[in-house]
C-alpha cells in the first residue's frame, strides 16, 4: 500500500461524494448523505498519513486500495 498525504486523501474523499462539514484545527471532518459515519482527516501540509490510519479511513469510506 502506498503512502498518501492528508490533502490528497481529502480530495479523494470529495471525489467519492463525502462533504467537508467543518475544519477544527488541522482536522478536516467529512460526512456523507445517508451515512452516519464521520471521517476526520489530519492535514499537516504534505506530510503522509500513517498506514494504520489510512487503512481505517479507507474501510469507513469504502475506498479500495487501487483507488489511492
Amino acid at each position: 500500500m502506498k503512502q498518501i498525504s492528508g490533502k490528497r486523501f481529502c480530495k479523494l474523499l470529495e471525489s467519492k461524494g463525502w462533504i467537508l462539514k467543518r475544519i477544527q484545527g488541522s482536522h478536516h471532518i467529512f460526512m456523507k448523505e445517508g451515512n452516519i459515519a464521520r471521517i476526520s482527516v489530519p492535514v499537516h501540509g504534505n506530510k503522509d498519513l500513517k498506514m494504520g490510519l489510512i487503512k481505517s479511513l479507507m474501510k469507513i469510506a469504502n475506498i479500495d486500495e487501487s483507488e489511492l
